[in-house]
């Protein structure tokens, strides 16, 4: 069984750490302040308990505050860093020096490309990225992203260890702005920004009309198998008159923009499209939760 690093202990890197832990991976997790780690397997067991998981699987994390131990015999290393440039390559600088040549680096940034990540690493043939959801425990999908220094091999095992883990892994094979789900997602989002914006209905009934419509299909028919489904002439045939139409804007939304300017953040600040109270919160979260345990886990 492979040997997991996972470089960075916040949300996205505790909740790594606790998926590998749980399907019986041996798991180093490196974060530079010992606060930090001190806190990361009482976390765990927690978090693997409320997953209906038995919470001794903590047990396989082991905690480093010193980067060349966490990573110099691994397989895999799963950097969760900061998202910020300098610091991603200054570490995937430091953890090729650590590591043999048949240990594939990966980043999980959802926003930095992988190719920039890489510009210090000599030998860029092991360096990909690995762009999990949150939560990690929950999400199934891993992209794994190619850069086109990226060895086809890295990619391959990387995929195998994903898949063999419990993992949907796919091939990304460019290194693009926001991979594959991303740029759906935040395509969606873009248009339905600019539906609120131009006032041709409200916030609440996007979320309905996505809730009660196309969203209850899509786990089980995304939108390559409707367009087959409905026919393909019948696609195009909408295309023709919608696609001009719809928000094509390469900037962000005015709208967006303003809410931003005027700290209307979201939740964090309890108004954003929406009004938020702590209890309002909360119920999502944890809707969410019960929902995605539900489905994925069958709980």
């Amino acid at each position: 069984m492979e040997k997991i690093a996972v470089v960075g202990a916040g949300m996205m890197g505790q909740g790594i750490a606790e998926f590998f832990a749980s399907k019986g991976y041996p798991v180093n997790l490196y974060a530079r302040r010992q606060e930090v780690l001190d806190q990361v397997r009482e976390k765990a067991r927690v978090n693997l308990k409320a997953f209906g998981v038995d919470e001794t699987a903590a047990s396989n994390i082991a905690l480093f505050n010193n980067l060349k131990d966490a990573v110099e015999d691994a397989d895999l290393v799963i950097e969760n860093a900061a998202e910020n440039v300098e610091v991603k390559q200054n570490l995937f600088a430091e953890m090729a020096r650590y590591t043999g040549d048949d240990c594939i680096l990966a980043s999980n940034t959802s926003v930095i490309p992988i190719t920039r990540i890489a510009e210090k690493v000599a030998d860029g043939r092991r360096v990909l990225g690995t762009h999990w959801w949150n939560p990690p425990f929950l999400i199934p999908l891993v992209e794994v992203v190619q850069t086109e220094r990226t060895g086809l091999e890295y990619v391959e095992r990387c995929i195998a260890i994903m898949n063999a883990a419990g993992k949907v892994a796919v091939h990304v094979k460019r290194d693009v702005a926001g991979f594959v789900a991303n740029r759906m997602q935040h395509a969606l989002w873009r248009e339905a920004i600019s539906i609120v914006e131009h006032g041709i209905c409200d916030a609440e009934t996007v979320d309905l009309c996505v809730k009660n419509s196309f969203g209850l299909r899509l786990p089980v028919l995304a939108p390559l198998e409707n367009a087959d489904l409905v026919g393909l002439d019948l696609t195009l045939a909408i295309h023709n008159t919608i696609l001009s139409e719809i928000e094509s804007s390469h900037h962000p939304s005015p709208l967006l923009e303003s809410l931003v300017k005027r700290g209307d953040l979201g939740m964090k600040t309890k108004l954003g499209f929406f009004h938020w109270t702590p209890e309002t919160s909360q119920a999502v979260r944890t809707r969410l939760n019960s929902y995605l345990k539900k489905v994925v886990l069958g709980k």
